[in-house]
């Protein structure tokens, strides 16, 4: 399936469950609550929903990449407004290199050079999360992990070593 198929396929998709879900209100209102207000972040999430949108519509796969930096800010501002911990914006930050690597692996499996961006994509969520675990733990924000904290260094070493085995498997199927 060539890119602008992939790319038409999954605007199809989205549109689908967009009717999907504005039947199923009709037909049960309480559906509606499910739901919350929106808070002003919201707006900047959506944004990125609309740039993936349109990026969908001109059939330019690279446009999830601002897309999912654009809605994963949107997620830090409205998980900042909600919870008033402003100061988290001193490790937060490096997700925004985690939302590049989100980016990156959608815009592969809409059709831009799936192998290189998925690999790509996901090098970079990686080098993400170890960057936030880092930070978090300098600033004192394991805290946002809740009662799940103190598994916070070994799911770092699970995930960095299970990251290890898979690269050395696909280098050893290259080779």
């Amino acid at each position: 399936m060539d890119r602008r198929a992939r790319t038409q396929l999954a605007l199809g998709i989205i549109l689908i469950l967009l009717a999907a879900w504005f039947t199923a209100q009709k037909f049960y209102p309480a559906l509606a609550n499910i739901i919350p207000p929106f808070a002003w972040p919201m707006w900047i999430v959506i944004a990125g929903g609309i740039i993936l949108l349109i990026g969908l519509l001109v059939g330019a796969p690279g446009m999830a990449v601002p897309a999912c930096i654009v809605a994963g800010i949107g997620g830090i501002l409205y998980y900042q407004n909600a919870t008033g911990d402003w100061a988290s914006w001193a490790y937060m930050w490096a997700l925004i290199p985690g939302f590049v690597g989100v980016g990156t692996v959608l815009a592969g499996i809409l059709g831009q050079d799936f192998k290189r961006s998925v690999r790509q994509g996901l090098n970079l969520i990686l080098i993400s999360l170890v960057a936030f675990l880092v930070f978090a733990a300098a600033f004192g924000g394991l805290a946002i992990l809740g009662p799940y904290k103190k598994y916070a260094l070994a799911v770092f070493f699970l995930i960095l070593g299970l990251w290890f085995i898979v690269r050395a498997l696909f280098r050893f199927k290259r080779g």
